[in-house]
Parts: structure tokens; C-alpha cells; sequence
């Protein structure tokens, strides 16, 4: 049976677990070689050891350039060019608007933001014809929620940048479409800065309003970047994907 990527490369940041860790191990099991990117070496490792051949780990930071251009750099000796580029590394803290200082900005701009940017800049010379870039934005580009509007506006901007280079990009042969996940049980959802009963609490009413009555799994995301990445998409430019159990609609 053909599998949907096979022949194709792959890049994925944050991929030591969630959405990343996901991506990667669905990649693979569609036939794609995958680059697996995360501050993780150990997690990164045993991704390598269980795809032998399939995953090349690289350990490092998405915020530190050099750290980035030695991704490529391996990426490109390992397997000569890429197809798809997935900057998935990102954070998420609460943090009031009144608490919303300058510094608070960069620290989730840094990485939700500008590392995505950078990441698909410094590989667009290397993505083939016919390849893709697909960054992860959320469901909160189209809803209000307290404290969360460094995450917000750090994500909506990478909503108008992939919407941007859709067009930018597709004289090139490149798509560029983002995927928007709603809740999500990943270890992202547990480092917001909340305490655990406070936490518990906004889980609870968030999936009052979530129409299969439970937080969406990595897997539902990655499901839909295997979609975006292969051929059947070849005709989908500059959309969010909004995967999000229904939040959005009720």
C-alpha cells in the first residue's frame, strides 16, 4: 500500500512530545523521513532509535540562530532537501495585561513567533517544488480568554504571516497553511503557569463547551498536518485549519 509521504522530508521543531512528538511518529508511519528538533536530545533519541533510518534527532533551541542553522545544515547533509517545514515549537503562560510588560512579550514572542518565522525562512531555499510550510497557530486567534494575550497576539500574527507567504510563496511551488488546535491534552496545557485547582477548574468549563465532551489528543492534529502535507492538499493555500472539538461554533 502507498503510503501518503512516502518519499517525502520533513522538519519538525518542539518534537520531543505533544503535537510535535505526534507529527513525527505519523510522518514516519506514512513513509516520511522526519528531522526531529527539540531542546530534548534524550526524548529526541528514543524518537530516533524508534524509527531507525526515518528520524534524525537534533537537539537545540529555536531561539538561538546558530542553533537553527545548524538544523538546517544537518538536515540538508542527512537528506539533501526537505519537503515540509513544521515550526511547532511553542509556549503558553497566563499572564494578566496589566502584568504584560515588554520583557513578558519577547519571552512568548521569541519563541511562538519569531523562531517559527525564522525557522521557515532559513529553509525556504532548500524546500522542493510542490512542498509545504505549515505552522501551528490556536483556536484563541478567534476567541477571547484572560490571560492569554501575549499567547494570542503571538499566535494571530503567525495566522497573518502563513496567510502572507501563501502568497508570497506560491510562485516558488511552496504552500504555506497553519493548523489552529483547541484544547489539547499535551504537557503544554500543564506549564501555563496556572495552580493545579485553578487549572482543573478552567479545564472543567472549557469542556463543558467541547462538543465531543473531551479535550482534543495530539494525534487529532497531527492527523491533519499528514492531510496538509500531502498531495491531496495541493490545492490549499493560506488557511487555519481550526481542529478544536467545536469551541469555536458553541
Amino acid at each position: 500500500m502507498v503510503k501518503k509521504l512516502d518519499g517525502k522530508v520533513a522538519v519538525v521543531t518542539g518534537a520531543s512530545s505533544g503535537i510535535g512528538k505526534s507529527i513525527v511518529e505519523k510522518f514516519a508511519g506514512e513513509g516520511a523521513k522526519v528531522v526531529a528538533f527539540a531542546r530534548n536530545r534524550a526524548a529526541l533519541q528514543e524518537l530516533e532509535a524508534a524509527y531507525p533510518g526515518q528520524v534524525k534527532a537534533v537537539a537545540g533551541d529555536v531561539t538561538r540562530s546558530e542553533d537553527l542553522k545548524r538544523l538546517v545544515d544537518e538536515a540538508i547533509q542527512a537528506f539533501g532537501a526537505v519537503d515540509i517545514v513544521i515550526p511547532n515549537a511553542g509556549i503558553a503562560r497566563v499572564v494578566s495585561f496589566e502584568a504584560s510588560t515588554a520583557e513578558a512579550f519577547n519571552t512568548q514572542f521569541s519563541v511562538n513567533f519569531f523562531a517559527a518565522a525564522e525557522t521557515a525562512r532559513l529553509f525556504i531555499p532548500h524546500i522542493r517544488k510542490g512542498g509545504s510550510i505549515q505552522f501551528i497557530t490556536t483556536f484563541l486567534t478567534q476567541v477571547g480568554f484572560p490571560g492569554l494575550a501575549i499567547y494570542s497576539a503571538s499566535k494571530a500574527a503567525l495566522k497573518s504571516l502563513s496567510q502572507t507567504l501563501a502568497a508570497e510563496l506560491a510562485p516558488q511551488g511552496i504552500r504555506v497553511n497553519s493548523i489552529a488546535p483547541g484544547p489539547i491534552g499535551t504537557p503544554l496545557w500543564g506549564m501555563v503557569g496556572l495552580p493545579p485547582d485553578v487549572l482543573g477548574a478552567v479545564a472543567e468549563k472549557i469542556t463543558s463547551r467541547l462538543l465531543p465532551g473531551a479535550f482534543g489528543q495530539p494525534e487529532d492534529i497531527a492527523e491533519t498536518s499528514v492531510f496538509l502535507a500531502s498531495d491531496a492538499a495541493k490545492n490549499i493555500y493560506g488557511q487555519e485549519i481550526v481542529v478544536d472539538g467545536g469551541y469555536t461554533v458553541g
